[in-house]
């Protein structure tokens, strides 16, 4: 199989080592010194005490490579709206893209079954970008539960857990995303397939849609988020008001999945979210995808998010007056 991997960061990486060494023809878009590295030494993996290491094809040019069997987007949600057009040479007639990304994805309303068919999120896909470009019918959602860093250029730290969700957008059980599974499984992954992605989708963002603001806004890491009264107070009214929205369009999650995610999160101590992360080495900010598209789903529904709206507006003039956010415009 001919895999690409889009944005070969601390996931991609990881995929693109193990895919690599399970015989699969792996390339990976990357750039800077992480490209480098790439290119001169290889991909090199830390898992579990021992180092992997896997030469692949590596470039900033995706023309470089050609059609795909399956692309692998794990760019953070505004970077592939940026990328979308760039991703085209390497789309042949049944290129799958599997979207390997957190929050609400550019392809939701893609027979989704509601009166909202067809609705392009200005939040993750201003003037449906992507889903003119790519084409709605190649994703296959891709819900990520690893923890990697990356620890320096060409190298990869995996922390813990697996798991990559699959599912296809409209609930079948497809030959593309079983051979996918396999695929994955074969290269020491989990690959579990689900007949509703969006259950998962939504699980995960109950967690960053407070998670990830509550920690760029106050520096906390994950325990403390999680174990802190005011803060875990404040973890479950966002919770309870995306609940309240995944219920609108159909998506139940029973009520006590809000405590068991967060007692799950209590054990990741010391660990900073992602959009912490970002802040403290000035990175572009992922806001969109996490928090502003649950907003936006909210308001097609008339669904009150008091919590959500404060942390959304609180983060997001943090993030535009460090320079590292602007927002996607219909």
């Amino acid at each position: 199989m001919k895999i690409c991997v889009f944005g070969a960061g601390a996931i991609g990486s990881y995929l693109a080592v193990e895919l690599s060494l399970a015989g699969h023809d792996v390339c990976v878009i990357a750039r800077g010194e992480h490209l480098s590295a790439i290119v001169s030494k290889g991909l090199t993996l830390r898992i579990a005490g021992t180092e992997k290491i896997a030469k692949v094809s590596a470039s900033d040019d995706p023309s470089r490579f050609g059609p795909q069997d399956y692309l692998f987007c794990t760019l953070k949600s505004h970077q592939a709206y940026t990328a979308a057009q760039s991703m085209v040479p390497l789309l042949g007639p049944d290129t799958a893209v599997v979207t390997a990304m957190n929050g609400i994805p550019w392809w939701y309303f893609y027979k989704e079954g509601s009166s909202f068919e067809g609705t392009h999120l200005t939040s993750v896909d201003p003037k449906g970008l992507q889903w003119k470009t790519i084409g709605p019918e190649r994703a296959i959602g891709c819900v990520v539960d690893p923890a990697c860093e990356v620890v320096e250029p060409g190298i990869v730290e995996h922390h813990e857990f697996n798991r990559f969700i699959l599912g296809e957008p409209d609930r079948t059980t497809s030959k593309r995303v079983e051979a996918l599974s396999e695929i994955m499984r074969s290269a020491n992954f989990d690959a579990p397939i689900r007949d509703n992605i969006r259950y998962n989708i939504w699980l995960k963002l109950w967690g960053n849609v407070c998670f990830n603001p509550i920690s760029a806004l106050t520096l906390a890491t994950l325990d403390r988020i999680t174990t802190e009264p005011s803060l875990r107070s404040l973890c479950v009214k966002c919770m309870h008001e995306a609940k309240a929205v995944s219920d609108a369009f159909g998506v139940q999650i029973d009520e006590a999945m809000i405590d068991r995610r967060l007692a799950a999160a209590g054990r990741a101590v010391g660990h900073k979210m992602s959009m912490l992360q970002d802040f403290e080495r000035h990175r572009t900010v992922e806001i969109g995808a996490l928090v502003s598209a649950v907003q936006q789903l909210a308001r097609l529904k008339d669904v009150a998010t008091p919590t959500i709206d404060t942390l959304l507006a609180l983060v997001e003039q943090r993030a535009m007056s460090e320079g590292l956010y602007e927002r996607l415009t219909a």
